[in-house]
């Protein structure tokens, strides 16, 4: 290995995040200075330790690596210790439990040399020998969360929770990484994906952890951290489109229903399906207006980057014109409410047609909620567009 104490003739720092690795340890150290010294790369091993009580950190020190020690807990916070400190142009980053093998990291230097940013390794197209994935990650919780990361953000990385991966120092610190926990995994590509970084993958294998104790992953409770994560960052698929969908489910029946009744075989359709019509769009609308808002503050707030289709369209939809909408929308609610009034009046403000009035109210009442959320929304967003110092 060819050691280097400074950042500009060190080329690849290869991090680990260690917690009681004391099993492995020692072995995934030799290994990457293996790949080190054969490929005459100047290099270092830097062990992010989380607070290991099993000796890990004397046994890091033996086989020469450089220990950081990380007292903030988690694997990101771990991670992003050790990358801090990390001298090299490159960091490759992998858990210390031996199941991915540093001496075969040729692959992920090629690409980095070649310009790439952040280089991934495949779990699925390299191989998964048999006992180093359970069941229910291999076929359930990586397809589906690598499969929701591609939908969300038009990523073209097939194994978003792949732990053995290679970047640019630079780029990925730009990124403002901020996750703590396992969740810093998916935060790396859907950040890199959003901020347009070149990506690659390369197929590598994974071996079963070579520890004899329970690895730190919580199946159920990470995934849903992996999962929350991927949600949050999407406003479109936890707002928007679902939203949609309400408003446009509302609208059809309202459409339907309008008119009378609709008897299909047994079952008749009428004011009461006509009443959730119109909590589907109001809901509808609060959903897609919470997508808008939330999507402003992310960008406001640098959380995700400038998006300039979505700030043109925000720009032409200014307060003034939002307000001349809730209010246009209101004034025929309230018109629809008056007509009511009237028509109640005419039989002396007696009993009235349930069946006919509801199909004047029930539009009347949604025109009525969606203007008032119109208004309210818009000068919200205008808070949110302020300019402070």
């Amino acid at each position: 290995m060819q050691n280097s104490n400074e950042p500009s003739t060190c080329e690849l720092s290869i991090v680990m995040p260690c917690l009681d690795e004391a099993e492995t340890l020692a072995i995934c150290i030799e290994k990457a200075k293996d790949f080190l010294n054969r490929n005459h790369v100047a290099g270092e091993v830097v062990i992010a330790d989380n607070g290991s009580t099993d000796g890990s950190q004397k046994i890091a020190k033996q086989h020469g690596a450089r220990v950081v020690a990380v007292p903030e807990k988690g694997y990101g916070s771990a991670l992003m210790g050790g990358f801090l400190e990390a001298r090299g142009k490159f960091i490759v980053m992998a858990d210390a439990d031996d199941s991915y093998d540093f001496s075969k990291l040729e692959d992920f230097l090629t690409q980095l040399r070649a310009g790439y940013d952040l280089v991934m390794g495949n779990r699925f197209l390299g191989g998964i020998k048999p006992g180093a994935m359970p069941p229910l990650h291999r076929y359930l919780g990586n397809p589906v969360l690598s499969g929701i990361g591609k939908l969300f953000f038009n990523s073209l990385i097939g194994d978003f929770h792949c732990g053995l991966r290679g970047f640019r120092k630079e780029a990925i610190l730009a990124l403002d990484l901020h996750t703590t926990g396992m969740e810093f995994a998916s935060e790396m590509v859907v950040k890199a994906t959003l901020n347009k970084l070149r990506l690659a993958e390369v197929p590598i294998f994974l071996h079963p952890d070579g520890r004899s104790r329970s690895p730190h992953l919580r199946s159920w409770r990470d995934g849903w951290r992996h999962l929350r994560f991927l949600l949050m960052y999407s406003p479109k698929w936890l707002f928007f489109i679902p939203g949609i969908c309400l408003i446009a489910l509302g609208v059809f029946v309202q459409a339907v229903l309008l008119p009378g009744p609709l008897k299909i075989g047994n079952v008749t359709f009428d004011i009461h399906t006509l009443l959730l019509s119109s909590c589907a769009i109001i809901l509808g609308f609060q959903t897609v207006a919470f997508a808008f808002l939330a999507k402003q503050f992310a960008i406001n707030s640098g959380l995700l980057p400038f998006d300039k289709r979505f700030v043109t369209m925000a720009k032409k939809i200014s307060l003034e014109k939002a307000l001349i909408v809730g209010l246009f929308m209101i004034l025929i609610g309230g018109g629809l409410i008056l007509y009511g009034v009237f028509e109640w009046r005419q039989t002396g403000f007696g009993s009235l047609v349930s069946g006919h009035m509801m199909r004047v109210l029930v539009p009347a009442v949604t025109l009525l909620a969606v203007g008032f959320q119109i208004i309210i929304t818009s000068f919200f967003n205008g808070i949110l567009l302020l300019k402070v110092r």
